[in-house]
């Protein structure tokens, strides 16, 4: 009895072990929605993706599929303030600068936490890259 896979079933991948692999996941699963945007994926060679010129394709992604992007985003970043708040109260000190600590998170562009922008598609292939050298 062979079993294929049938078109449009969702493969599992394995767990990419970063801390951001569910946002990861969320932004990917989104571009991919976006039928310009995946016909540019999977024609880019992996250089391509690494350099950033991937991420000035998201320009022309539809309205619907930045609305949901920047929602990720949105999502993303109060998750991230969350766990700041959590690691502020288990220290007890006061003084600690925010944008210091969200610095630490370059997986997206912490100064303009609303949007996501190509700098955000870029930010987040960098990261993932970087992890993987």
């Amino acid at each position: 009895k062979s079993e294929g896979h049938v078109e449009g079933e969702k493969v599992e991948n394995p767990d990419t072990g970063l801390y951001y692999d569910e946002y990861l996941r969320q932004v990917i699963d989104v571009l991919e929605t976006d039928k310009h945007f995946r016909e540019k994926l999977q024609t880019a060679d992996i250089e391509e993706i690494k350099s950033g010129k991937l991420s000035r394709e998201l320009d022309l992604v539809s309205h619907h599929v930045r609305t949901r992007l920047d929602e990720l985003k949105r999502q993303e970043v109060a998750r991230l303030r969350m766990l700041i708040k959590a690691k502020m109260d288990s220290v007890q000190d006061t003084g600690i600068d925010h944008q210091a600590l969200l610095k630490q998170f370059e997986h997206l562009n912490h100064q303009n936490p609303d949007t996501f922008e190509p700098k955000d598609l870029d930010m987040l292939i960098k990261a993932v890259s970087a992890r993987y050298k």
